[in-house]
């Protein structure tokens, strides 16, 4: 017999869509707001998409993360940020990230001037630089909203081809929400926004959809069966209920790995893992609440694939 997290349920998923559309709706509001405020640059994007200079290196002494900030301010680095990495081997290591203005270039060296200006006793030790242009930042984020939508465009291609059309116009908003509620989320948590958080969209927009083809799998495979026998909605509550143990199972592995990943994998990693997290939680809650509910309201109110007999 297989491991089943939870018994056999009987929910009547279908009857609670109204508070699920609103709280989708506010999401979904939420991320358009949000989307907008970077399309303007007005979010705290990375220097992936505005241009900067990343210089990582350490100190051979202690020095205060508040002292170092302040001496960049002096030295013209107002928008400087400055993070003190832990777990490596020179305990005195920073990640500082400067932002460049179009036209710009090679302010690393400018950065460690000014820092062996202020700190002459403390020897500061150049590890890595990393530089990106402004214009290259600009070219990045229209590279990178077209490969969004693509990627949702072939969603809907797929979900089409696999099931039908309005499979595929469920699956692909209901794709498109999970997206957008996670970026809403991470713009009102103050996060960067850079290519790791656009990787990790793009990859639970991935599972978000293989999530989604199994509740409309199982809701195709009722569909036929109980065809004769039981009224449409019955039909898809029915299909989400019998799928649930195996959604549950399947998201609670996955978190699990997430929350150590967000919990050890540093700082470069740990907004991957939340992003991921959070977007794995919103797409298991659309798959049911919005993907499922859609295609009920559409095809109730213009039978296609089923007939009540």
């Amino acid at each position: 017999m297989p491991f089943r997290i939870i018994g056999d349920t009987n929910i009547d998923f279908i009857g609670k869509r109204t508070p699920a559309y609103i709280l989708s709706a506010l999401l979904v509001l939420l991320g358009i707001f949000a989307a907008v405020m970077i399309a303007s640059g007005n979010a705290n994007l990375g220097i992936q998409f505005t241009g900067g200079t990343v210089v990582e290196g350490y100190f051979d002494q202690p020095v205060d993360i508040g002292d170092l900030r302040a001496a960049l301010e002096r030295g013209g680095f107002e928008d400087a940020e400055i993070v003190h990495v832990a777990g490596r081997p020179q305990p005195y290591t920073f990640f500082i990230r400067v932002k460049v203005a179009e036209g710009e270039t090679q302010k690393a060296q400018s950065v460690v001037n000014l820092i062996k200006q202020y700190f002459p006793d403390n020897n500061f030790n150049l590890d890595t630089v990393h530089e990106v242009g402004a214009a290259v930042g600009k070219d990045l984020k229209k590279d990178t909203l077209i490969a969004v939508a693509l990627s949702l465009l072939g969603i809907l291609i797929y979900i089409a081809i696999r099931f039908d059309f309005r499979f595929g116009v469920c699956a692909t908003i209901a794709t498109f929400h999970d997206v957008l509620a996670v970026l809403g989320i991470f713009y009102l948590m103050g996060v960067e926004i850079n290519i790791l958080l656009i990787s990790a969209i793009l990859t639970l927009a991935g599972y978000s959809l293989t999530d989604k083809v199994t509740v409309y799998d199982r809701i195709r495979e009722n569909l036929k069966k109980f065809h004769r026998k039981a009224d449409f909605v019955p039909s898809v509550n029915l299909s989400i209920n019998e799928v649930l143990s195996r959604t549950i199972m399947t998201g609670t592995t996955v978190l699990a790995c997430l929350i150590i990943l967000a919990i050890v994998g540093g700082p470069v990693l740990r907004d991957f893992a939340l992003a991921l997290l959070v977007g794995i939680l919103i797409g298991t809650y659309s798959s049911i609440f919005v993907a499922s509910t859609m295609y009920v309201d559409w095809e109730t109110r213009s039978p296609k694939r089923f007939r009540a007999s």
